[in-house]
């Protein structure tokens, strides 16, 4: 065998493990941004001002990092309206996490997000077009199950929390879907969207939410300004290093460790509030995670055939 084919496999294998290694570690800096968001909130910093520094910091994070390399044609979407309605739909999802963050740990938060997917393959039928099929509304259904293990009566969850929370996977359902919508965009001119979207609706609301939260703004410490900005950053590098881990290692086979989320959203939490998930609640959210590995496993082996048969088709990019 010449050198060169003896070399791709192992250019194959260290590209997927960076994948996976970036992917990890977009999980644990996103669980950073939870945890900081959920942090200058109990300082008293009102959810609108903190929204916006998490995506006016963003935005100007990835143009200052995007820019140089791809020019100014990285603003133009094929799809601006489904741009606009992907923006939205995060926007709220983050005003709606972060609210559940206010009243609920982050573990059990980040575990209730974790229905949006399957809630996406439950309606793809509908709003997708897609083959209804019985294995992905079994796999909605346990999960579900999993999640009433989590928010059952004395596990300690607050009610409006745990309202905020199903809210917050059903707005993270409407973005996955949105984002379907803009597949054919480079995944950079719709990181920059999302943050624009979000940018501007807060930054038109501020002049209403600023005078309230000056007190709060004034009392604060300079390592909660610290933190409260490093709520852009570790927003846009998060969602940076999951768009370097898709483009190194097939979505089938990453996947899987979407759910390490939980791993490190428990671990902050444990960390930062000394909170810990009872047994229980584990066991719901060991519920969930197999719910979505398993139909994301069915996915693929049915998918694998047409892909096969077709030569391979591109994977888009993420």
């Amino acid at each position: 065998m010449p050198p060169a084919a003896e070399g791709r496999p192992n250019a194959a294998i260290r590209s997927t493990l960076t994948g996976i290694l970036l992917l990890v570690l977009s999980m644990w800096t996103l669980s950073c941004l939870d945890a900081s968001g959920k942090w200058v909130m109990s300082a008293g910093v009102p959810l609108l001002v903190l929204s916006w520094f998490r995506y006016a910091v963003h935005l100007v994070l990835v143009l200052a990092l995007v820019l140089p390399s791809r020019g100014l044609r990285v603003l133009r979407s094929k799809g601006p309206r489904e741009q606009i309605v992907r923006g939205c739909s995060m926007f709220l999802a983050t005003l709606m996490f972060f609210t559940t963050l206010s009243y609920i740990p982050q573990a059990e938060a980040t575990a209730i997000n974790f229905l949006a997917p399957l809630i996406v393959l439950s309606a793809a039928p509908w709003i997708l077009r897609e083959p209804a099929r019985l294995s992905r509304f079994v796999a909605a259904g346990v999960a579900f199950a999993g999640v009433l293990i989590i928010i059952r009566p004395g596990g300690g969850l607050h009610p409006v929390g745990t309202v905020f929370g199903l809210l917050t996977a059903c707005c993270f359902a409407v973005q996955f879907i949105a984002t379907r919508r803009v597949a054919a965009d480079d995944p950079f001119t719709s990181l920059i969207w999302s943050g624009a979207v979000g940018t501007v609706f807060l930054t038109l609301a501020l002049p209403f939410a600023l005078p309230a939260a000056m007190p709060a703004l004034r009392a604060l410490t300079p390592l909660e300004w610290t933190v409260l900005i490093s709520t852009g950053v570790s927003g846009g590098l998060g969602h940076l290093f999951q768009i370097a881990a898709y483009r190194r290692a097939p979505a089938s086979t990453l996947a899987p460790f979407i759910y390490l989320q939980i791993i490190s959203a428990s671990s902050v939490g444990w960390l930062v509030w000394g909170h810990f998930p009872d047994a229980l609640t584990w066991v719901g959210i060991a519920i969930i995670c197999a719910s979505g590995i398993g139909i994301g496993w069915i996915e693929w082996r049915r998918a694998a055939p047409a892909a096969n048969t077709a030569g391979g088709a591109p994977r888009p990019a993420r």
